[in-house]
This record gives structure tokens, sequence and C-alpha cells, in this order.
């Protein structure tokens, strides 16, 4: 299946040259997001030597198979932020995430592609049993200062609310492929030394050394911009990792307009529309997912057939998926950690304007500046009353998949029986094997321990990957590395079919 989103199939990435020579530099920043590109920005403009690594392309991670929306709340709620910290914070949050906000409409003044337009986030419920949750995050945004009112309708062609509707003023959304091609771009104009197809291979944190196939890099700080850092953290223990599956259709007939459109519920959708070349777009995501412990391809089906029958859109065009990593409080965790690089991650579904303000903290943080709400999301902190739930759900989770992982024997079944398209967990030659067979026939065999902290992998039907459950590493069927915690490939195993 192909899982090309449509802001990757809409814009060009700029084309930077694999790291081939050993460098030396100020800052190494790992990651070629909205978080890692934008920090890249930043410091050449400081005028410091700035080396950037991207595993793929610039935005081929997350930040380019996001839905491109920017919003001063929450996507668990501002109310949630209130209700685990106080209002205060809530209102620091929103303060922050407008400054991020605020940032990228600036940079977009010279990058009409990343066609950022002002728009309302609508917020209801089709069911009567979730109108409490739209009103208590209307009154928490209030609170907070925002533009905030309440609708009785939304815009044709959506589907129609059972209770009332809140509407957020003033919010935002964009491009995001466009945009982190564009800054990156700007970056290397300004002095950054920027390398795609330049995976880190091997991360020593206490010398700031960074190797790749065909390179190295010294560096006085690293920076780990990689949604999830990577090596072994702490806060991998804090962050249940989840999926988020989205359908990009051609417009039908009805055309909501610009604006984040959130129906809220399990059975809920974020909608939005696109407009490129000519051609309108309608976006639907769906609830998430937690990795590894899902099955992909029905959940990416449910989007799409839910969107069909409540948008009556055209034909599906483009469908996709990414991976967030929520933090345990509410807040992401932004500063040097316990391994002494800078990290920056934690950012659930909200990564856009979350990572916008990352850069600007860390880079802030790099010049000596003080930065009091970014010393709030410091990865050291412990706060076990506001995120104590998440915490404990989140270490059983790992936990109880760990030891059933390691209790469950595999299928008995032959390798030479897995037909094209085919995957399983299954024994052969007294081993236990993670096992694919590729549409041209090609059968690829590897360790299914992950190679980051030894849970066992599951198979992702719609991404044609081994996903652990525990922590949120993600490999293709060879074993290679995709994302996530993990540095190190799964084990390749050679086997006989006879």
């Amino acid at each position: 299946m192909d899982t090309t989103s449509v802001w990757r199939a809409t814009a060009s990435t700029p084309g930077f040259a694999m790291l081939q020579e050993e460098l030396q530099c100020d800052v190494l920043v790992v990651g070629g997001g909205i978080t890692g590109v934008t920090l890249a920005l930043l410091l050449a403009e400081q005028g410091r030597k700035v080396v950037l690594l991207e595993a793929g392309e610039i935005g081929s991670g997350t930040t380019g198979h996001s839905t491109g929306n920017l919003y001063v709340t929450t996507s668990q709620g501002i109310s949630d932020i209130a209700s685990r910290w106080d209002e205060q914070v809530a209102r620091e949050v929103v303060a922050q995430r407008k400054a991020a906000m605020e940032f990228v409409e600036l940079q977009c003044r010279q990058n009409t592609a990343a066609a950022f337009t002002r728009c309302p986030l609508v917020l209801y419920a089709r069911e009567l049993a979730d109108n409490d949750g739209v009103e208590q995050e209307r009154q928490a945004l209030a609170k907070a200062g925002c533009l905030v009112r309440q609708a009785d309708s939304v815009p044709a062609g959506l589907p129609m609310p059972r209770g009332p509707v809140m509407v957020l003023e003033d919010q935002a959304q964009f491009h995001p492929q466009a945009y982190v091609a564009d800054l990156a771009r700007r970056a290397a104009k300004a002095g950054a030394s920027i390398h795609e197809h330049s995976r880190v291979l091997e991360l020593d944190t206490k010398n700031r050394t960074a190797m790749t196939a065909s390179g190295s890099v010294k560096a006085g700080e690293i920076v780990l911009a990689t949604h999830s850092p990577k090596g072994v953290h702490l806060v991998h223990a804090e962050m249940p990792v989840h999926r988020e599956y989205v359908v990009a259709f051609e417009a039908g007939a009805s055309d909501p307009g610009p604006g984040i459109f959130w129906w809220q519920g399990e059975e809920g959708l974020s909608i939005r529309m696109l407009g490129h070349d000519g051609k309108r777009y309608v976006i639907a995501a769906g609830p998430e997912q937690k990795v590894g412990l899902h099955n992909a391809k029905a959940s990416l089906m449910a989007v799409e057939t839910l969107a069909t029958q409540v948008l009556q859109p055209g034909a599906a065009v483009h469908r996709w998926s990414a991976q967030n990593y929520r933090s345990h409080d509410g807040l992401p965790y932004i500063g040097r950690d316990h391994t002494g690089c800078f990290i920056a991650t934690g950012f659930s579904t909200d990564g856009l304007t979350w990572g916008t303000l990352a850069a600007r903290a860390i880079a802030a943080q790099l010049a000596g500046q003080k930065d009091a709400f970014a010393e709030r999301c410091s990865p050291g902190r412990f706060t076990p009353i506001k995120g104590g739930k998440t915490l404990v759900e989140e270490n059983v989770t790992s936990a109880t998949t760990l030891v059933q992982d390691w209790l469950t024997r595999g299928q008995h079944e032959h390798l030479s029986s897995l037909e094209a398209g085919d995957s399983a967990i299954l024994e052969a030659e007294g081993e236990t094997f993670a096992a694919y067979r590729a549409a041209n026939g090609e059968l690829f065999a590897v360790s299914p321990v992950c190679t980051h902290m030894g849970c066992k992998v599951r198979w992702n039907s719609v991404q044609t990957s081994w996903d652990c459950p525990c922590h949120g590493s993600r490999f293709r069927p060879d074993g290679s590395v995709i994302e996530g915690p993990a540095i190190a490939p799964l084990r390749r195993k050679q086997v006989r079919l006879d």
C-alpha cells in the first residue's frame, strides 16, 4: 500500500547530500523535522557552527505525516492541563503555543507555498455523553484568555452536532512539508551543514560523537530532535506511544472551508480541507491506536469508511499514519536530560506547535538565556501527582507486553508456507523469527526482539513494518530502523526453506 502523505506528495524535498566526511561543530542536531530544522536555522542565525543529520529526507518523519494544524490548545485539551496542573499553567501553555504559531506565521511570509491560513478550531460532539467535555474545554479556554465562543451549528458538509459547538477563533493551518523544506534551505544558506540519508548508527553521548554509515560528527552539544530520543532515556518509561491513521480524499460537493474540525468521541475524526495546485482535498484523521497492539489495516479502513459515510467525499487518494509520544503530565519534555544531550519529545499529536516552541527554547538555552517555561518542561521533572496514572499505565503495559511476548511461542508454521504479503512470528531451526515475504517473493527473516529494550515486535500491515509496543521503535522487513529510540537494526537471520 502506498502510504505517501498528501503533504509529501505535493511538496518537494531540498535534496541535501549524504554525510561523507568527518565534521566538527558547535551543535549537532539529529532529526530533520520541524523541531530540528527550526533549531538549525535559529542556531545558524546566531553564528554557531551547526550540523543536522536526517536519517531519511527533510520532513519524512512525523512532520510530513501530520495534519498541518496549529492551535493554542492541546489535543488532550487545555482543560486537561488545568486539571493536572492549574489555571496559571494553562495560561502559560496558551501563551507559549500562541507565540510559536506567530513564529510560524512570520516564517511563512517568506514562503507562499506553506499556505499559512488563519482559521477557527471547531470542537463538538455527536453523542450527548461527550458534550460535557466540549463545555469543559470552552470554559478552560475562556479562563486562559482565549477568544472562544459557543455556536449551534457547524459548516455544511460536516457531521452534525448533538449539542453546543465550541469555536476557538484565530487558530491556523499550513502545509508542513513545504514549510520545513523552506526552513531547511534557509538554514543551509545561513551556514548550517545539513545532510539527508545520514542515519546515526552509533551515538556516544559522553564524548559527543555520532557515526553514520559514511561519516562522523564531533560536537560540543547534541540535540536529539528525533521525536523520541535515540538510545535509552528515562522519559521512555513515561510516554505512551500511539499511531494515528489519516486519509486524504478528493473533495466532494460540500466544502466546509478553512478550519480545524474536531468531532469528539470514540468514533471521532479530525477534519480539515487543503487546496493545492487547483485541487481540493478533505483530510480525515482517526482516533489514536496503541503502537503494536492494534490491527493497522482495520484501523485505517475504519477511518476511511467512517469519513466516506459522514463526509461523502470523492475518491481516497492518500493514506498514511504518524506516530506520537505523549508525556505523563500533559507538558512536553524540553531540555538537557541525564545523558547530557538536549531532547524534545512528549508532544502527543501537537508536535508542529510544540516542536517550534522546543526549538526556540533550546536555542535560547544554548545562548545562555533562561526560559521559565522550558524549565517547567525539563525532562528531569518529577510530577507523580499530575501524571501518576499515565506512568503506571505505561509501565504496566510495557512490562506485561514484555512478559507475555517472552512466554508466547512462535506459530507452528514453516517459513516456506508464507505467501507474498504474509508475515508471522514463527519457529524454524530451533529459533523464533519475525518473517515477511515481499510481493516479489523475497523472504525476510529477522530477530523479533527489539534492540532498544528487548520487547517483541509486532507486524504493521499498513506501514509494512515491525513495530515495538513498548517504546515505539519501528523496523523495516529487513530489520533496519525506521524510527523510535532504537539505534541498532533487528538482527537479520539466514534461513533454509527446505
